[in-house]
């Protein structure tokens, strides 16, 4: 996924979050930044969603 925000001061990061916490329809304090934070690779973990929820969103198979 890219981002239009640059990665200073963890703006790509926020950014990410708030379109992962709009388009799951879950709360942005739902969604924490696990690994990753200055890296192109995150690892991130969601509250109130298992692996069924997010291939129904992204339509990816669970």
């Amino acid at each position: 996924m890219r981002v239009a925000s640059p990665p200073v001061e963890g703006a790509a990061n926020a950014a990410l979050i708030g379109f992962l916490a709009k388009t799951l329809k879950v709360p942005r304090s739902g969604i924490r930044l696990a690994s990753g934070d200055t890296s192109r690779l995150k690892r991130l973990e969601l509250d109130g969603l298992d692996s069924t929820d997010l291939a129904r969103v992204f339509g990816a198979p669970p």
